[in-house]
């Protein structure tokens, strides 16, 4: 069994996460606790959400964006990121496993786990006319 440490600013920083469904960066995580009268420092909440991800509580993602996001959802599924304003948004479709065992195949590696991130133009996006990049 994991030993937790939940200060009290964890579980803000925890609560900030798990309530958010954009995939936050640690700058929006920071600008939500602002919002709720939190007064924690940038630095507090970079170890909060190390930690987190240390216990296996949320994921960190790094979606070849500059910042990391972050993630409380847990079970297996994959992201889709707009190229246009950076939305992120969760894919419930499994990683096919002819994929994973021509991975394996071609690489030798033995596969423990997938995370594909797929990349277009949102719904919002291209109502408002961004066909492409």
């Amino acid at each position: 069994m994991k030993t937790l440490n939940l200060t009290s600013q964890r579980q803000a920083v925890y609560d900030i996460v798990r309530s958010s469904h954009d995939h936050p960066t640690a700058a929006e995580v920071m600008n939500r606790l602002v919002e709720q009268g939190h007064n924690l420092a940038y630095g507090t909440v970079y170890n909060s959400l190390r930690y987190l991800s240390d216990k296996q509580m949320i994921r960190e993602l790094k979606l070849g964006e500059a910042a990391s996001r972050y993630d409380a959802r847990l079970d297996e599924h994959q992201h889709i990121l707009c190229e246009v304003c950076g939305a992120v948004d969760e894919v419930m479709t499994q990683v096919p496993q002819e994929w994973t065992d021509q991975v394996s195949e071609e690489t030798g590696y033995l596969i423990t786990h997938a995370h594909v991130v797929f990349g277009g133009v949102c719904p919002n996006c291209r109502s408002k006319g961004a066909k492409q990049l």
